[in-house]
């Protein structure tokens, strides 16, 4: 580990703020293992061991399938998502991609988003996936190890 910006005096500041904004996301009307496969499949995508290894586990704690967690990488070939999913999984894929295309997220991949979520859905969606992200990058230039996390361990962050 580099640094672990919650022994900071400005990281355990921000970092109980940020808990705070995940938990005005948590509490949306959006199904918690959409926020999860979300979570997952930015965090495969961006190489973040530490937030791989806290939404899994806290997947697996709230119930989740084990094969379905399995399959996030390859969630195009997978059987076991349903549409709404493929739609939140599209949009964290592309919507953590940016760079890889001038256009961002695609119509299409929008259109199938609000095919399947209302408005504060899609709100939430589209916020889960800049957290995630903007948690993904902390974590991979920290270095903060995989492995330690402990289901629920951030929500007493917030309850401090």
């Amino acid at each position: 580990m580099r640094i672990n910006l919650m022994e900071t005096e400005l990281g355990a500041k921000l970092g109980k703020r940020f808990a705070g904004l995940a938990m005005v996301v948590e509490q949306a009307n959006l199904p918690a293992s959409v926020k999860e496969l979300v979570n997952i499949r930015a965090s495969q995508i961006n190489g973040c061991g530490f937030c791989l290894d806290m939404h899994t586990k806290d997947a697996t704690a709230a119930g989740e399938d084990i094969q379905r967690l399995h399959l996030v990488a390859a969630w195009r070939e997978a059987t076991v998502y349903t549409p709404a999913e493929r739609a939140a999984l599209a949009l964290a894929e592309e919507g953590t991609r940016l760079a890889d295309t001038h256009a961002g997220v695609s119509d299409a991949t929008w259109a199938a988003v609000r095919e399947h979520f209302d408005e504060e859905q899609a709100a939430a969606l589209i916020m889960q996936v800049a957290l995630i992200n903007a948690a993904n990058r902390m974590n991979v230039i920290a270095q903060t190890p995989a492995g330690s996390y402990q289901p629920g361990m951030f929500h007493q962050l917030v309850n401090q």
